[in-house]
């Protein structure tokens, strides 16, 4: 499944119009987590309350705040790597509009859990964010995720490129 976004919200509110903000999908939550995340680097208090809202019920955690932190200080990249269009010659600059690929793995459905896995153009293999569905509200929210591993650095980057 693709999910396209023509903008990035850099707001709360935006965040919560767009019409993946229903959750009603296991890959709508996924790419939604990418979405915060493209808003860490300026704004980090926006980014998390973004992912407070794809976390649901359970929050985020003082370790995923310090994991985010560690993550992405100075490597902003590893998430536009999940839009299509990039790659390391590139410095990761996504095509427009923002468009991300999802495969959805039913092997846990059972369990009300879902994995949802996604390419990183900086990785040899995909990775996974674990959804979990939240029954009375009909809505997949974020249990865990495993994207935001390093990743080849950008070109521009790179003193043996």
């Amino acid at each position: 499944m693709d999910i396209i976004f023509d903008t990035i919200p850099s707001t709360l509110d935006e965040f919560k119009a767009l019409p993946y903000a229903s959750l009603s999908e296991p890959e709508y939550g996924s790419a939604l987590f990418v979405i915060a995340m493209m808003n860490y680097r300026d704004n980090k208090e926006t980014a998390l309350s973004m992912l407070e809202y794809l976390k649901g019920p359970s929050g985020v955690s003082e370790f995923e705040r310090q994991f985010l932190s560690d993550r992405l200080n100075g490597k902003d990249y590893v998430v536009r790597s999940f839009f299509a269009g990039t790659s390391p010659d590139n410095d990761y600059t996504p095509s427009m509009p923002y468009t991300i690929s999802l495969a959805r793995r039913d092997d846990t459905a059972a369990s009300g859990r879902i994995s949802v896995f996604m390419r990183s153009s900086g990785a040899d293999s995909a990775r996974y964010i674990r959804m979990r569905l939240k029954p009375s509200a009909n809505q997949w929210f974020i249990e865990e995720q495993f994207i935001l591993s390093d990743i080849r650095i950008p070109k521009s980057q790179d003193e043996w490129a």
